[in-house]
């Protein structure tokens, strides 16, 4: 019964989870009044259905599943009527206030602002444009000599400089502010017409993140090749120094999300600090703080953005279904981590990596365990699961990814099991090193080259991946694309059953030919009966036909 209770999938909390993302999607479109107006109907309607719970509740209703399923909708209203209320108090200063008037206008503005977040170079991998993307919040703007200020948020593109700004500077331009597009979470672009002037550079990037990122970057640059770029990006983050024939390659692969903070970063941090603190024996309530504590400390040490928070959430709860084994409150624990992250940050609906992290994420929930549970007896539980988590990751959000960009990674599986077993101490050695790079330097080195010989080991393996013939396919754009990807997903779970379960697909083939031995025999059967009768009748209409006899009497008239 244990175990019927375990494999028993709870649902209960994905419609909640599907209507607060329907809900942050059209909060991104909708004017601010229609906003405010969906929340109160999702509120109203949240009341109507609790009324009649508690109605069929005191009714003793013989029909239990309906007040589950009048629970269920009026839990999921009441979450999509919270995210509704966050998202227009977040639209009311986007698309009202002061920054969006002058944006608006299209005045050119000096502008004082806090960096937020990373600079991201606009254009291909392959070929970049020389200008950067870089996310900022206001702190105010002068114009038309007016000193506004604000806190929205607001969208930097620039060329020299701008790819040096780290998160936590307070930096000054000008420029000419242009209005967001719609559905865009910021309140303006500003297209800046020079470099980032930094009057408070010294104080801003004393200490933090941004310090240690810095840091730990110059500590590895006497690392050879591809590893002096490679091993910043996956342990903090910072892809500035990673070569962009390499980055081509690791999207190639489908080993792009190695080279920034991912999940399986995250996974790898307290999956290591839940095994440490098994190893001293320590209490599990102990062991949860302890590795909840680790994980905190690795986000700030990275950097606490949206991204980070997200990939942190979802790598816990990734890991907490690999190793509890309960899918059921696993699916939970992934519904209440999309509710909540969408109800504190709505615009996270509209992200392309908020919807990969949740499908990857869900793979793993509902797909990793039984597709590991497939492989044969003598195969290593720990290979069994190397091989099963990418696979059910890449089977959910490869409709995603080609829809994004029309291509088919051949082999992005093969590569990312090839590279897994050096992904950990990448990750997890990479990681100690960072506050060792202040604190002792000279003891950083030795942790920074084991990290920096397995980082070499993952581009050399994606770059030999990426040069095999057929690396990249061509695949259909469009609805077209995703929808046969779907196809080509499913037919791929399909034939890992059947493959990793071949006396049964043996014995189904011989059954199935059999069947159709049978019924083509029953069929030739059924003509030679049909055929048969045909001609006994056949025969029979000729019996009855009239014989020729003799010709008849003539009578004679003189007789």
């Amino acid at each position: 019964m244990a175990r019927e209770g375990e494999s028993r999938i709870d649902l209960r909390l994905v419609p909640s989870a599907l209507l607060t993302w329907a809900v942050s999607l059209s909060a991104a479109f909708l004017p601010t009044s229609s906003t405010v107006g969906l929340c109160a109907a999702l509120f109203v309607g949240s009341c109507v259905l609790l009324a009649g719970w508690r109605r069929r509740a005191f009714q003793r209703s013989p029909r239990p599943i309906m007040r589950t399923l009048q629970a269920t909708l009026a839990v999921a209203c009441l979450f999509g009527a919270a995210v509704a209320a966050r998202a227009a108090l977040d639209a009311a200063p986007r698309q009202d206030g002061p920054v969006a008037q002058a944006a608006a206008s299209r005045d050119s503005v000096v502008i004082h602002v806090l960096i937020v977040g990373d600079p991201r170079e606009l254009g291909t991998a392959s070929r970049g444009s020389g200008r950067w993307a870089v996310p900022a919040e206001v702190i105010d703007i002068a114009a038309d000599g007016l000193l506004i200020r604000s806190r929205a948020k607001i969208l930097l593109t620039g060329g020299e400089g701008w790819d040096q700004v780290v998160t936590g500077q307070k930096v000054r331009t000008a420029g000419r502010l242009k209005q967001a597009k719609a559905g865009q979470a910021e309140a303006a672009v500003l297209a800046a017409a020079t470099p980032p002037m930094q009057p408070e550079a010294k104080e801003s990037v004393s200490h933090g993140p941004a310090q240690l990122k810095k840091q730990f970057k110059s500590a590895t640059e006497w690392l050879q090749g591809d590893a002096a770029g490679l091993l910043p990006g996956m342990v903090t983050g910072d892809t500035t120094a990673l070569d962009e024939g390499l980055e081509a390659v690791m999207k190639t692969t489908g080993t792009t999300h190695l080279t920034a903070v991912s999940g399986a970063n995250c996974s790898l941090i307290l999956g290591g600090l839940v095994l440490l603190a098994r190893t001293f024996r320590l209490a599990r309530g102990v062991t949860a703080i302890a590795a909840l504590m680790g994980l905190a400390a690795f986000v700030m040490m990275v950097g606490p953005d949206a991204s980070v928070l997200r990939a942190a959430v979802m790598g816990a709860i990734g890991l907490a279904a690999l190793s509890g084994g309960r899918r059921g409150r696993s699916l939970g624990f992934l519904c209440l981590a999309v509710i909540g992250l969408l109800i504190l940050d709505p615009s996270l609906g509209m992200s392309i990596g908020f919807l990969l992290s949740v499908l990857a994420t869900l793979g793993i929930v509902v797909f990793a365990r039984p597709i590991a549970s497939w492989a044969p007896a003598w195969v290593p539980s720990w290979l069994a699961s190397a091989i099963a988590v990418p696979l059910a990751a890449q089977l959910l959000c490869s409709p995603v990814i080609v829809g994004l960009q029309p291509q088919f990674s051949s082999y992005s599986l093969i590569t990312n099991v090839a590279v897994a077993p050096f992904v950990a101490p990448v990750t997890i050695l990479g990681t100690m090193a960072v506050p060792l790079v202040p604190l002792l330097p000279w003891f950083a080195v030795i942790p920074i080259a084991v990290a920096g010989a397995s980082a070499a080991v993952v581009a050399a393996t994606a770059r030999l991946f990426a040069g095999l013939p057929g690396a990249s396919l061509p695949w259909p754009e469009g609805p077209t694309g995703i929808a046969t990807m779907i196809l080509c997903s499913l037919a791929t779970l399909v034939l890992v059953w059947l493959v990793l379960h071949p006396v049964w697909a043996g014995a189904a083939v011989l059954a199935l030919h059999r069947r159709l031995v049978l019924l083509m025999a029953a069929g030739e059967s059924a003509v030679r009966r049909q055929g048969a009768k045909g001609h006994h009748r056949g025969c029979g209409h000729r019996s009855r036909e009239p014989q020729p006899g003799p010709p008849p009497a003539r009578l004679d008239v003189g007789d």
